[in-house]
């Protein structure tokens, strides 16, 4: 899974007490500040919303999980036979190279082919997957920002960004009872017509550069 929470929004919620200079107030009268780690893809995995969403899931798109487990069979079924000879026919001393070579780029477009097809199948889970996260995601700012004012941090780093910590800056709890207040369940089922938010920002960006060009050829 990507990060969900883009370096710059942690910056943001947290930077500007960092930042600020050291003389603008006696070392006695400033507040202590207090560095913290968040992982923001567990406290997604984690939240009551995700996990929720997740159980029903299943029950909600139980035709698509059912239809793809069992096109998935018939695709399996149809590639071991020519998985056997492929690997029988490489066995063979002095075996043909370029039959053996025709013979992987057919069972590798199958392959191929038959993932492209599972995908289809799974389609709306995985939108409405992305349509959960997307929820989540959209309460994550207001959630860490809640957190941490509450434990005093001022700066809040990805995990990857640190060496060494021991629990006592791992923030990832308090940002979970936060989203989970926030947030307490998800709808499942995206309304018609829905796409992620990189789409549709894919989609506005190309509507924008379609009209500015409509715009200077008009001139």
């Amino acid at each position: 899974m990507k990060t969900f929470l883009k370096p710059a929004l942690v910056a943001a919620l947290g930077l500007a007490a960092v930042v600020a200079p050291a003389n603008s107030a006696p070392v006695a009268a400033q507040t202590a500040q207090r560095v913290a780690v968040v992982n923001i893809d567990a406290v997604i995995a984690n939240s009551t919303a995700y996990t929720t969403a997740t159980t029903q899931r299943q029950t909600t798109y139980a035709a698509q999980f059912q239809q793809a487990e069992t096109r998935r069979a018939a695709i399996q079924a149809q590639l071991d036979p020519l998985i056997t000879a492929f690997n029988t026919a490489r066995s063979q001393p002095n075996a043909d190279q370029n039959a053996l070579q025709q013979q992987l780029v057919q069972i590798q477009t199958m392959q191929q082919n038959g993932q492209n097809e599972l995908q289809q199948i799974l389609a709306p889970v995985a939108l409405s997957e992305a349509y959960v996260v997307e929820q989540i995601q959209d309460q994550l700012g207001a959630a860490l920002q809640a957190a941490m004012q509450a434990g005093g941090v001022t700066l809040v780093l990805r995990p990857d960004a640190v060496v060494q910590s021991d629990a006592s800056h791992n923030l990832n709890e308090a940002v979970l009872n936060q989203l989970n207040r926030l947030l307490p369940a998800a709808q499942l089922v995206p309304p018609q017509g829905w796409l992620p938010r990189e789409m549709r920002e894919q989609q506005a960006a190309a509507a924008a550069q379609a009209a500015q060009q409509s715009a200077e050829g008009g001139r």
